[in-house]
C-alpha cells in the first residue's frame, strides 16, 4: 500500500499547490486560462487525495485490524478533501464566469491553508500514522520501486491535469457561445 498511498498524497499536494498558484495568478491578471488551470488542478488533487485516503484506510485495516481511526493525519486529509469539494460546489453556484473565477480563486487560496496542516499532521501528530520518512523504512531494492511509483503518479496527475484543462477550456467556449446566443 505504501507504493500507492505515498505517491497519491504527493501528487494531491502538488496539484493543490498548482491550484493555489493558478488562483493567485488569476486574481492578479484575470486570465481565464488560470481559472481553468485552478479548477483542473483541484479536480486532479481531489482524485489523488481520494486514492490516498482509500489506500490509507486499507493500509490501516491491514496493519491495525480496523478500517477507520480518527488519526490526525487521516482526519485532516478528509477535512482537506471536504474543503476542496466545497470549492467545486462554489463554482457550480456562481453563474457569471469572471465572478465565479474570482470567488473560486479566493476560496482556493483559503482551501490551501489546510494543506500544510495535513502535512504537519503527518510529521507532528503522528499518533498511529507511520513515520513519514518512507525512504529510511524501505528496503534498499524497493526504494527504486517507490521512486518509480511516485514518478508514475506524478505523470498520471500531469496527464489528468492536461485533459481537465482541455475540458475546462471547451466548457468555457460552449458557455461563451451560449451566452452570446442568449443576447441575440
Amino acid at each position: 500500500m505504501l507504493y500507492v498511498y505515498a505517491p497519491a498524497g504527493i501528487a494531491a499536494m502538488l496539484a493543490f499547490l498548482i491550484a493555489l498558484a493558478a488562483s493567485i495568478l488569476f486574481l492578479r491578471g484575470k486570465g481565464m486560462w488560470f481559472d481553468s488551470l485552478a479548477v483542473s488542478a483541484t479536480e486532479t488533487g481531489l482524485v489523488f487525495l481520494a486514492v490516498n485516503l482509500i489506500a490509507g484506510v486499507v493500509w490501516s485495516r491491514q496493519t491495525r485490524g480496523i478500517w477507520w481511526t480518527w488519526d490526525p493525519a487521516i482526519a485532516s486529509a478528509l477535512v482537506c478533501g471536504l474543503i476542496y469539494a466545497s470549492y467545486l460546489m462554489l463554482r457550480r453556484a456562481v453563474e457569471e464566469p469572471s465572478q465565479r473565477g474570482a470567488f473560486s480563486a479566493v476560496w482556493s487560496i483559503f482551501c490551501f491553508l489546510d494543506v500544510p496542516i495535513v502535512a504537519a499532521s503527518v510529521y507532528r501528530w503522528r499518533a498511529l500514522h507511520p513515520h513519514p520518512a518512507v525512504w529510511s523504512g524501505v528496503a534498499d531494492g524497493w526504494q527504486v520501486a517507490l521512486a518509480g511509483s511516485t514518478a508514475g503518479a506524478l505523470a498520471l496527475a500531469a496527464m489528468m491535469l492536461a485533459i481537465g484543462l482541455r475540458q475546462q477550456n471547451a466548457r468555457r467556449e460552449r458557455e461563451s457561445a451560449r451566452r452570446m446566443a442568449q443576447t441575440i
